[in-house]
C-alpha cells in the first residue's frame, strides 16, 4: 500500500511499490456491524416449513453409501431403497442437539488459526477451476506450478485468512495422485489453514493422514485442522463419493462444508423461494449426517445458489435473485445455530473487467450482509468458476481489504470523535496539517493498493495503465518476494516420504 500524502504529488506513483497495509490484518475478521434481516418472521417460518415438507414428502437419495443409509435407519428415518424421508423436525433436532455453533480451525502457525461461526468471517480463495488465466499467457489448463503460485499469493495477502483447497486443478498430475501434491503445497508454501481432497474417500483419508503427520494424531482427533468441501448432487441426491467423504471428515473430527450447488431452473426450481427451500433441505441433511457419524463434529452449513440465463443455460452471477437467496439463507442458518458458508467474488466474466467487478461486488456484499462465516471463492474466480485468474485474484484481495475496514464498523472514542481537531482548526480552515490528522492519517482511510487516484496527467505519464495491467505487475511482485514459512525438517521429510510411498503404491490414473 502507498504512503498517504497531504496532496497529490508525483511521488505517489513511486510510493506504490512500498507495501504497507493501512488496516491491521488479523488472522480472521470479526464482524462489528449487524447482519441484515431480509425475511419477515412469517417468511422465515414458511421457508423452513417448506424445507421440512420436502424432506418428509420427497426425501433425499443416498446413492452408493449403505453405511449412510444405516445411520439414517437407526436414527428413525424412513429408508426405502436409496430414498430417505424424514419426519418434520427430525433433521433440525439432530442438528441442534450436537452441532458446534463455533469452532476453531488451526493452521500450522498457531497465529493463523481461524474461528468459524458466530461473528467471525474467514476469506478463502476460489476453488476448483480447471483453467487459469493471466494477461500474458491467456487461458490455459492449470498446472501444479499455478497451484503453488496461488497458494503462495494467498499466504502473502493479508486479507485472505485461509489457504483454500483446490485453488486450481493441477491437470499435469494424475487425478489419483494430485491430492497429495495439493495438500503438501498448502502445508509447504503457507502456514494458514487449508482444505483437503473430497474426490474419493481414500483421498480424503490421505489428506487427513497428512495432517496427522503435521499436527500429531492426538491433536487432530481433538481439534479441527482441515476442511472438506462436500457438494450435494442437486436436486436431492448425495452420491456415494460425497457422502463417504463427508463421513470420513466427520469421523476424524474434521469439518465437512456441506454445499448444495443449485442453478435455479436447472438443479432447482426457477422460483427463488423454492430453490432456497431446496438448498436449506439439502444442507440440513448433510449437516445432520455428520452428527450421526460423530456427534459434535465441526461442520459448516453451505450454500451455492445462483441464477442462470434461460436463453443459453449459462450460469449468471451478481444478479438480484442469488443476492436475495444469500440474505435468506443467512437467516435460516442463524435459526439453526450453525456456521454458514457462502460464495464470494463470483462472476461469469472471462477477464478482470467491469463486468467482473460489478458481479463480484454484488455477489460478495449479500454474503457479508447475510452473515456468512466462511466465504469460499473470495478471490480469483472467473468464467463461472472455470477459470482462476491471476489479475482477478489480486484485485479481489484489494477489495477484501476494504471489506475488513467496513465490517469493523465505526469506533466511538475521544480520538475518533475528533474534538481536539475541531478545537485546533478555525472555522473555514482545513484539517490537512493539524495534529489530529497527522496522528491518524496512516490508518484513517483504506488506501487501495491497485486503484489509481492520481491526476490524469500523472496516470498518462506513468503509462496509462488500466487496473488489470497494474494487477499483473502486482501478482508478479508478490511471487517474486515470496518465501516459504519455516517448517520442521523432520515433519517435512515425513510428509514427503508419505507422499512418495503413496504414489509408488498406485499406477497413474488420468480420469
Amino acid at each position: 500500500m502507498s504512503e498517504p500524502t497531504a496532496s497529490a504529488t508525483p511521488t505517489r506513483q513511486r510510493n506504490r511499490t512500498r507495501s504497507r497495509p493501512t488496516v491491521a490484518a488479523p488472522a480472521y475478521l470479526r464482524r462489528q456491524i449487524p447482519t441484515y434481516a431480509f425475511l419477515s418472521p412469517d417468511g422465515l417460518d414458511r421457508l423452513h416449513a417448506q424445507a421440512e415438507q420436502i424432506l418428509a414428502e420427497i426425501g433425499v437419495e443416498f446413492r452408493g453409501d449403505d453405511a449412510a443409509l444405516d445411520l439414517w435407519r437407526k436414527a428413525g428415518a424412513k429408508v426405502e431403497g436409496m430414498r430417505v424421508r424424514f419426519e418434520p423436525g427430525m433433521v433440525t433436532e439432530i442438528i441442534q442437539k450436537t452441532t458446534p455453533k463455533v469452532f476453531t480451525q488451526h493452521g500450522r502457525d498457531p497465529q493463523h488459526a481461524v474461528e468459524i461461526g458466530g461473528d467471525a468471517i474467514v476469506f478463502s480463495p476460489a476453488y476448483g477451476s480447471p483453467f487459469v488465466y493471466d494477461r500474458e499467457q491467456g487461458r490455459r489448463y492449470g498446472s501444479l506450478e499455478d497451484f503453488k503460485n496461488f497458494v503462495k499469493m494467498a499466504w502473502m495477502c493479508p486479507w485472505i485468512h485461509h489457504s483454500g483447497g483446490t485453488v486450481c486443478e493441477p491437470v499435469d498430475v494424475p487425478v489419483n495422485k494430485r491430492h497429495l501434491d495439493m495438500v503438501y503445497a498448502h502445508i509447504k508454501h503457507s502456514a494458514k489453514p487449508f482444505m483437503g481432497s473430497v474426490t474419493a474417500p481414500e483421498r480424503a483419508e490421505d489428506s487427513i493422514e497428512m495432517c496427522r503427520i503435521l499436527f500429531g494424531a492426538d491433536f487432530v482427533d481433538k481439534n479441527c485442522v482441515i476442511l472438506g468441501n462436500i457438494n450435494t448432487n442437486s436436486p436431492l441426491i448425495f452420491d456415494g463419493v460425497m457422502s463417504q467423504g463427508l463421513r470420513t471428515y466427520a469421523r476424524a473430527n474434521q469439518a465437512a462444508v456441506v454445499v448444495p450447488f443449485i442453478l435455479g431452473g436447472a438443479m432447482g426450481p426457477v422460483t427463488t423461494a423454492g430453490a432456497i427451500a431446496q438448498a436449506h433441505a439439502e444442507a440440513m441433511v448433510g449437516v445432520a449426517l455428520t452428527q450421526l457419524e460423530r456427534p459434535g463434529a465441526p461442520v459448516i452449513y453451505g450454500n451455492f445458489l445462483s441464477s442462470m440465463s434461460l436463453r443459453s443455460g449459462a450460469p449468471t452471477f451478481g444478479m438480484p435473485e442469488p443476492a436475495m437467496a444469500y440474505l435468506a439463507i443467512g437467516q435460516l442458518a442463524r435459526r439453526l445455530g450453525v456456521p454458514l458458508r457462502c460464495g464470494g467474488s463470483l462472476t461469469a466474466s472471462k477477464v478482470a473487467d467491469s463486468q467482473a467487478a460489478q458481479e463480484s461486488a454484488d455477489s460478495l456484499w449479500p454474503a457479508l450482509l447475510g452473515g456468512a462465516n466462511f466465504i469460499l471463492h473470495a478471490a480469483g474466480w472467473l468464467e463461472g468458476g472455470l477459470v482462476m485468474g491471476y489479475e482477478k485474484f489480486v484485485l479481489d484481495c484489494d477489495h477484501l481489504g476494504m471489506m475488513h475496514k467496513l465490517m469493523a464498523g465505526l469506533t466511538f472514542d475521544d480520538n475518533t470523535l475528533a474534538m481536539d481537531a475541531f478545537r485546533e482548526v478555525e472555522p473555514g480552515k482545513h484539517f490537512l496539517g493539524c495534529a489530529h490528522t497527522m496522528a491518524n492519517y496512516t490508518t484513517a482511510f483504506y488506501d487501495a493498493d491497485l486503484a489509481d487516484n492520481d491526476s490524469f496527467e500523472q496516470w498518462r505519464d506513468a503509462g496509462s495503465n488500466a487496473a488489470d495491467v497494474r494487477a499483473s505487475k502486482k501478482w508478479k511482485a508478490l511471487l517474486a518476494s515470496h518465501t516459504d514459512p519455516d517448517i520442521d525438517p523432520a515433519i517435512d521429510e515425513a510428509l514427503r516420504d508419505f507422499i512418495e510411498r503413496k504414489k509408488q503404491s498406485m499406477a497413474d490414473a488420468w480420469y
